[in-house]
């Protein structure tokens, strides 16, 4: 029988991560040395102007871009019109298990991924978008339901609800969750990132890009301290939907 390997916290550590994400400094690691979880500097998302986002002023199933942990890998925030499930379990393409808890937020409804599509790398940019939440007011070819991700490239489909999971096209494996807080004056903060990501692949399909808008190793620097946040509609001249 084929070995699987999980992701293994401690019982304090676990509690640490349901209070407080950044708490953290170092990377915790499945049995095979495959990062599932990192904890980044703690940054504040804020508005176009430049002020605090607030939890309770999102719009509802809006798209919301920021970037994150990177300087140049885009991250979608939503507000979910129902809470998420509870203690997902995830599986990567090499077979590695994770867990989802939930999503943030009072009812569980707030949730951010990263926007980088686990099949080809297609993501959000400023030109279009190939690649959003379709509300559930919406439609889809990519899923029997909306209120999923959807790459329109090439139909992949991730549930929000179920922690990023893949639930229709060619994708191996899911989103990467960026991991939130809410303070207690309703501030968002971007803390972590959670499951396999697609960073290392995306930096090299894309350096020529990235060179030429972020300057030589512009494009890896890690956010420190705010990361600003618009709609997708504001971000992309063009939004493609399948």
């Amino acid at each position: 029988m084929k070995r699987r390997s999980f992701l293994k916290i401690s019982a304090s550590t676990a509690a640490a991560v349901a209070v407080s994400p950044s708490l953290i400094a170092e990377t915790l690691k499945s049995e095979d040395g495959k990062a599932l979880f990192k904890a980044y500097e703690k940054v504040q998302l804020k508005d176009a102007e430049g002020n605090p986002l607030k939890a309770s002023k999102l719009v509802k199933e809006e798209n919301y871009v920021f970037m994150y942990p990177h300087a140049a890998t885009p991250a979608i925030l939503v507000d979910l019109p129902e809470p998420t499930q509870k203690e997902v379990k995830l599986k990567a393409e090499d077979g590695t298990e994770y867990i989802y808890t939930s999503g943030s937020g009072s009812k569980g409804t707030i949730v951010a991924f990263s926007a980088i599509c686990a099949h080809q790398l297609t993501h959000p940019q400023k030109a279009m978008s190939m690649f959003q939440y379709v509300p559930t007011t919406g439609k889809t070819l990519a899923y029997e339901k909306p209120g999923v991700f959807v790459c329109s490239s090439h139909l992949a489909a991730y549930d929000p609800k179920q922690g990023g999971k893949v639930v229709g096209g060619p994708a191996n494996q899911g989103l990467a969750s960026i991991v939130l807080e809410i303070d207690k004056d309703d501030n968002i903060w971007a803390v972590a990132v959670l499951g396999p990501n697609k960073f290392q692949e995306f930096f090299d399909a894309f350096k020529t890009e990235h060179k030429a808008e972020f300057g030589r190793r512009g494009a890896k620097k890690l956010i420190a301290t705010e990361a600003k946040v618009v709609t997708l509609k504001n971000y992309s001249a063009e939004l493609i939907q399948a």
